[in-house]
């Protein structure tokens, strides 16, 4: 790219002109083009490097959307969508595929796997969208229904996504009280594991059933545990501001002491 064409984005980045959508698409596009050629950082940037930044933004924009925030919501919206463009960008550099292609093929998907939207498809309810959406994968190529659940997944939602795929195709509990004997069976297995190595095996099955439970309750379980994380650290900040406020140690309280603070957080509505 020459100094003129540099110059020409650069133009219309700073002097936008039009208001549909794809003109502000377009100078988004201008704008990383022009970063990539002139800032440093940006210059030094791979498709692997640019990974766990992704995922950060990712977070943040999730941690928008629970705190219902929307000046953050639109700003985080952007980061993300920052770093979409800035990966199509590399592979447009690499000559690999472009903006079209991306495009192309995710209408190609969209359409393909909702064939009672665009064809002769039957779906009466959620659940027949989910078998058919993971029957129509296996028949784009893929050996097994499991292929493409990404390893970079937190635990919690990959064994969620998981079951999710595998109930897609009828291999499942018929009910949620069967999930839930289940895991009474695997609370006495934890309570009997005596070795390091059974323990962690039977955590891990206990972890994994209580999932299972969790789609039979209509609950992500990635996103109960972040709230409930989020309430714990809520009313724990404020067993924080009266410790600090009495001027005493934490090592100074006595349990029954640490449970009235926090039984008094709690009754405070946090």
């Amino acid at each position: 790219m020459n100094n003129r064409s540099i110059e020409s984005l650069k133009a219309s980045v700073l002097n936008p002109v039009g208001e549909e959508p794809s003109d502000h698409f377009e100078r988004v596009v201008n704008l990383v083009k022009v970063l990539r050629h002139e800032c440093p950082w940006d210059r030094k940037q791979t498709r692997e490097s640019l990974a766990h930044l992704l995922l950060e933004e990712s977070y943040e924009l999730i941690h928008a959307i629970d705190g219902n925030d929307e000046t953050e919501l639109k700003k985080e919206l952007g980061d993300l969508f920052l770093h979409i463009c800035f990966q199509v960008i590399l592979a447009e550099e690499q000559a690999s595929f472009t903006f079209s292609d991306v495009f192309t093929a995710l209408c190609d998907k969209l359409i393909s796997r909702h064939p009672h939207v665009f064809g002769d498809g039957v779906a009466d309810n959620e659940n027949d969208v989910l078998k058919n959406w993971e029957t129509l994968k296996l028949k784009e190529g893929r050996k097994s229904l499991l292929d493409g659940v990404p390893n970079a997944m937190s635990e919690l939602l990959r064994a969620y996504r998981v079951q999710k795929k595998v109930a897609g195709v009828g291999f499942d509990w018929p009910n949620g009280q069967g999930v839930l004997d289940k895991l009474v069976e695997e609370i006495g297995e934890l309570q009997n594991a005596r070795t390091k190595a059974e323990q962690e095996e039977e955590f891990g099955d206990l972890l994994f059933t209580i999932v299972n439970y969790s789609r039979f309750l209509g609950v992500n379980p990635e996103d109960s545990l972040r709230k409930a994380t989020g309430k714990f650290m809520t009313r724990f900040e404020v067993m924080e501001r009266e410790v600090q406020a009495s001027g005493r140690p934490w090592q100074t309280y006595s349990p029954e002491e640490l449970d009235g603070l926090w039984n008094h957080a709690k009754s405070s509505g946090h």
